[in-house]
């Protein structure tokens, strides 16, 4: 271990990592990660890279796997992002890999000795890569995949009506008959195998910021609670606190990456939710004999023709050309004449200012210079802030592309017509953010936060129904303590339920079923059979609403068990069904359509929600694959909530595997002490034998939290 250097747990199994300078620090958290999380980081370095078929195993699942990631390039194309950090950053970023490599050359995670893995250094180019797939695993993904359903609606004949509906203000430049032309290789259904090895589906969060005016210490408070997978070993988050002559921050990371990515620091707190930023766009491309149409030229241009090998275990070789523009990646060999996709996302241009920010944060005093670094950040968040000296804040980050009037960015538009390309990036300060809102507090939940700002970057928002609920709950009172906002975490009331009933309420049949939906209290614990039996008549109503008009039942079906879609994006559809009067109703009205859903819908089993959503915690390498009393595998868990309930408690299929958006670390801080709350769904280490694997997952259920501090006298264990 370095002079001056000490690394050690607490009581609770967090590392601390204490040093006299940024150097030593960095270092150990590099050793850190590779020591709790190495199994994780190195899984997720194979991903990224495209080796899945190499290293793990080489079905035709992991080559689909591998071509995907192949496709996105996010291991290439970063020595120029790494040129663009100044030395003293470069500097810290490999004292990182330094501390990682130190203990991976010492002692590989046993499972990679089993796959006969030859170790290879982690470098800073890996690190690079980590920051660009947690951003596109976080949003663009499922915003790319939304954009593409829209290819398929047209060309499945859904009427331009019903598409502005669902849809609406985000079609300019829709040409149907254009889009009607593309062929599609990759659509929504059948879906990807994406994800069925280490990558982590990651999407919706809360946090949110209180003023001094409304607490009890006359300080600010701020909350975070990322709904991410939770059904994972290990969490995608792990815990730590970096200390270093008299300055610390503390708080949730992401192993592969330097550095607290929602935490407390010295002086300033800020959490961080995905902010749907939509920075993913495609076009059309006209392509024949390997080149694309530019009609302002009026020339055919040759595609960037790039070959990956992609080497498989006890197979041969597979070679793949992927061929690129200035619109991004083809979706399709252009030397067959044919209407391609190309589609382009502009965070993977980038990549240094993540890195860049969230080092910079161990030197940011107030609000302001929070915003200022965070906003920076090229992938999609809304981060909000905290500082001692009382000032709140938010601040959306994204390289978020300029448009011409009229253009989203939701629409696929004609690649070969000059004045469709993007004209430019917006400025972190035309973002949506705010300092020190007249009501006293600010949340964000994934919803549509565009009138914060003079640019527009959000296309297909998740509901407001969990930031309404938070602005209710913090309108109603003062005084706020650190444990009112604990319990708010758990909050299982659901205004989307709200809506709904209001609606339904007299409209349901007088049977046992119909009887207790009437008398539902709206919350989605574990004993309440008002929430299952609301589920079944929502999950009934996309199927005659969309099913009968639009979509059709097999593709519905298909969507609601097997995609996330339905999941992500419900605030769209769920604008269709509450509406009075709508053109995918058809001829019937809304109480004959909710009646007659009701009726159907509600002739089942009387169950209790918690008989529906247990789920198990499964290893990422040995998940279900070994006997349950090996301990590799936890659960059953129930998990409270529904979609729009601040403690959001969806579980689900998606790319074959299931998967869920739970709170998977939750926080809380008061400025006016040098504290930080936090539990873990998990535990510190990926080490299945190891005291800490799963040590904090009871706290977890409970709603236990946890006291992080930096201080130096407090009890210590070894590491």
């Amino acid at each position: 271990m370095k002079k001056g250097l000490e690394i050690f747990r607490d009581t609770m199994g967090i590392p601390h990592v204490d040093a006299e300078n940024l150097t030593d620090l960095y270092w150990g958290n590099g050793y850190v990660h590779a020591k709790d999380r190495g199994m994780q980081m190195l899984l997720m370095r194979i991903l990224g890279q495209g080796r899945v078929s190499e290293i793990l195993d080489s079905s035709d699942a992991s080559l689909q796997i591998d071509l995907f990631f192949r496709r996105m390039n996010w291991s290439g194309n970063v020595k120029d992002p790494l040129a663009e950090l100044n030395q003293e950053k470069k500097e810290y970023l490999q004292s990182y890999c330094d501390g990682a490599n130190d203990v991976f050359t010492k002692k590989l995670p046993w499972e990679f000795k089993l796959l006969g893995y030859k170790f290879e250094k982690w470098t800073l180019e890996d690190s690079i890569m980590i920051t660009r797939m947690v951003g596109y695993l976080t949003l663009a993904q499922s915003q790319a995949e939304i954009e593409r359903l829209l290819v398929e609606l047209v060309q499945g004949d859904v009427s331009e009506e019903k598409l502005h509906e669902l849809f609406p203000g985000i079609l300019g430049g829709l040409d149907i008959d254009l889009i009607k032309k593309v062929k599609m290789n990759e659509r929504i259904v059948p879906s990807s195998v994406l994800w069925n090895n280490a990558a982590p589906r990651m999407m919706a969060s809360n946090n949110w910021v209180i003023s001094g005016n409304k607490t009890a210490s006359g300080k600010p408070i701020m909350a975070n609670d990322p709904h991410l997978e939770v059904n994972r070993l290990p969490n995608v988050w792990c815990e730590i606190s970096l200390k270093s002559q008299n300055r610390y921050i503390m708080g949730g990371t992401m192993p592969g990456f330097p550095g607290v990515l929602s935490g407390r620091g010295t002086d300033v707190a800020w959490g961080v939710t995905a902010g749907f930023v939509d920075s993913c766009d495609s076009w059309i491309e006209q392509c024949k004999d390997g080149k694309y149409f530019r009609e302002e030229e009026n020339k055919w241009l040759k595609f960037t023709e790039r070959k990956e090998i992609i080497k498989r275990k006890k197979k041969k070789d597979f070679e793949a050309v992927i061929y690129e523009n200035e619109h991004g990646v083809l979706d399709g060999n252009p030397y067959e004449e044919a209407y391609y996709l190309a589609t382009r996302w502009a965070p993977s241009e980038s990549g240094s200012a993540a890195v860049n920010a969230i080092m910079e944060m161990w030197n940011v005093k107030s609000v302001e210079e929070g915003m200022d670094t965070m906003g920076k950040i090229e992938t999609g968040w809304s981060f909000v802030f905290a500082d001692k000296e009382g000032d709140i804040g938010f601040q959306m980050s994204g390289h978020v592309p300029k448009r011409r009037d009229g253009i989203s960015g939701f629409v696929p538009l004609a690649g070969w017509k000059k004045e469709n390309d993007w004209q430019g990036f917006h400025s972190h300060k035309e973002l949506p953010r705010l300092k020190n809102p007249e009501k006293g507090f600010f949340a964000t939940t994934n919803n549509n936060l565009n009138e914060y700002g003079s640019a527009s970057p959000i296309n297909m928002p998740m509901g407001a129904y969990r930031s309404d609920r938070i602005g209710h709950l913090l309108e109603q009172g003062d005084h706020f303590t650190v444990a009112d906002m604990q319990k708010m975490h758990f909050d299982v009331y659901s205004l989307q339920a709200e809506y709904y009933m209001e609606i339904l309420k007299p409209l349901l049949p007088d049977t046992p079923q119909g009887r207790i939906l009437a008398e539902w209290d709206l919350k989605y614990d574990e004993e309440s059979q008002g929430a299952y039996l609301f589920e079944q008549f929502y999950k009934r109503l996309y199927l005659e609403v969309f099913g009968e008009n639009g979509f059709g039942q097999t593709v519905t079906n298909y969507m609601q068990e097997e995609t996330s879609v339905f999941i992500d994006f419900y605030d769209n559809f769920d604008k269709v069904l509450l509406s009075e009067q709508s053109v995918w109703f058809g001829d019937k009205s809304r109480a004959e359509i909710y009646k007659q859903t009701a009726a159907k819908a509600l002739n089942v089993e009387i169950k209790k929600w918690k008989d529906v959503q247990g789920f198990i915690m499964t290893h990422l390498i040995f998940g279900k694959k070994l006997p349950k009393f090996l301990g590799f595998d936890r659960g059953p868990i129930i998990g409270i909530g529904g979609r729009a309930t601040i403690h959001q408690g969806q579980i689900y299929r998606s790319g074959d595997r299931d998967t869920s958006f739970l709170p998977s670390f939750r926080t809380v801080t008061d400025m006016g002490k040098d504290e930080y709350f936090c539990v873990l769904a998990g535990g510190p280490s990926d080490r299945r034998f190891s005291k800490w694997y799963c040590s904090d997952l009871d706290n977890w259920v409970s709603g236990e939290y946890k006291l992080m501090s930096p201080d130096s006298n407090q009890e210590k264990t070894s590491f």
